[in-house]
């Protein structure tokens, strides 16, 4: 793993959010994306070298709406960088870890992801990414 990507949190009303995090980062949402395999719209900001990602739900099966209703609003999930997704992926189940989806799923700020089953991680949800190549257009 290379470091820390971005946390992740779970928010109910993301236009409040995003004021709020902006005045308590004291610094602007840098970028907005919605990512509809997930079913969720998302919201970044810039901290050091790490990024907060908020979450909102696009649907009511988004897994953020269980989520909030389950936990409440808060901390959703850690995700960690690595330089190549699919041999992270072999090693934790070498491991012994679970994944909760098979293959690398599109994700938002250019990522694709896989997320480790949270009963595996001590309760947290963990997601790995990695940065998608960039695509020559020629």
């Amino acid at each position: 793993m290379k470091q820390i990507d971005h946390i992740g949190i779970a928010v109910n009303n993301m236009e409040a959010s995003i004021a709020r995090y902006e005045i308590l980062l004291n610094t602007p949402c840098y970028k907005r994306e919605t990512v509809e395999s997930q079913g969720v719209e998302t919201a970044f900001f810039k901290v050091g070298d790490s990024k907060i990602e908020l979450l909102a739900a696009t649907s009511p099966q988004s897994v953020i709406v269980s989520f909030i209703e389950k936990r409440g609003e808060g901390i959703h999930h850690i995700a960690f960088e690595t330089d190549d997704l699919r041999k992270e992926a072999a090693r934790m189940q070498n491991e012994g870890f679970r994944l909760l989806n098979e293959h690398p799923q599109p994700g938002a700020d250019n990522k694709e992801i896989l997320f480790l089953h949270p009963k595996d991680t001590g309760g947290v949800l963990v997601e790995l990414c990695q940065t998608k190549p960039v695509q020559d257009p020629s």
